[in-house]
């Protein structure tokens, strides 16, 4: 079963648990399962049906480009982790 890294700003919802494994195939299959675990947990992780934008999901040290439908394998590692916003240049407007 993949194990799934609880990130630090959702502990108070899994009661400190850092990590969980959980019988899953997709993301969706994972979050339904973290919900399970610890009710609340769908809410802070999705909006809209859709993983919160403000989240990226990496699977194996890979960025899920799928979003819930991104496959997890048995042996899988999730993480959650703060989305990386940015590539606004600095630069623009600034002449030499």
């Amino acid at each position: 079963m993949p194990i799934v890294f609880i990130p630090t700003m959702l502990l108070p919802v899994s009661g400190g648990v850092k990590q969980v494994t959980i019988d899953a195939a997709n993301m969706r299959q994972v979050i339904d399962g973290l919900d399970l675990l610890y009710p609340g947990m769908k809410s802070r992780l999705m909006d809209e049906g859709q993983i919160r934008s403000n989240l990226a999901v990496a699977v194996d040290g890979e960025v899920a480009r799928l979003g819930l439908m991104e496959k997890v394998g048995e042996e899988s590692e999730v993480h959650f982790v703060p989305a990386i916003g940015g590539g606004a240049a600095w630069w623009v407007g600034w002449r030499l």
